[in-house]
């Protein structure tokens, strides 16, 4: 049966040391929720690992824009050199593969750059100009000392009183409704 949508995004609370995120996110899980994300001024390992984050697809983009860069490049020769505009010098095969390998190599550098900046980009849906958590006072601080953990109202447990008391049982510094 599908829940229909709450009109908030979530809970949030916020805590005072990354010990305190790791054991708040850890509680959480263990207490069955799963649509959750925390939000730190650095990567705190024991989190991710809470999270259960998934291992990300980015190493694909970029072999597929590595090998697509390199095939591109070296083509891009070839058609040059046998097809569009042959120049026969020192007697040469018009395609020297062994000559076309450099550039090849450059391009297939280039390729695998541009495709893991746009593909991670993507992949995070940056740029992202807005978030519910913007709205919450004080959460800017997340970048400077502040460590915070949302539960967020599409996880099935998720009951705005129930998920605040279990939050409020964590000792945060303090724990607010997160609108949409």
């Amino acid at each position: 049966m599908k829940r229909a949508r709450s009109h908030i995004y979530g809970m949030l609370a916020e805590f005072e040391t990354p010990h305190q995120l790791a054991a708040a996110t850890w509680a959480a899980r263990s207490q069955g929720y799963r649509k959750m994300d925390a939000f730190s001024p650095f990567a705190i390992e024991e989190v991710s690992n809470a999270l259960d984050f998934r291992t990300t697809r980015v190493p694909l983009v970029v072999l597929i824009g590595g090998i697509l860069g390199g095939l591109g490049g070296f083509l891009l020769q070839y058609w040059v050199s046998a097809i569009d505009y042959p120049i026969n010098v020192g007697g040469r095969p018009l395609n020297s593969w062994v000559a076309f390998i450099v550039i090849t190599f450059e391009c297939t550098i280039l390729g695998a750059a541009l495709s893991a900046v746009f593909g991670m980009l993507a992949l995070n849906g940056l740029p992202q100009p807005y978030h519910p958590l913007f709205n919450v006072p004080g959460f800017a601080r997340v970048t400077k000392d502040s460590f915070f953990l949302v539960i967020e109202s599409t996880d099935p447990l998720f009951d705005p009183q129930r998920t605040h008391e279990f939050l409020s049982m964590l000792n945060p510094r303090m724990v607010a409704e997160v609108p949409d």
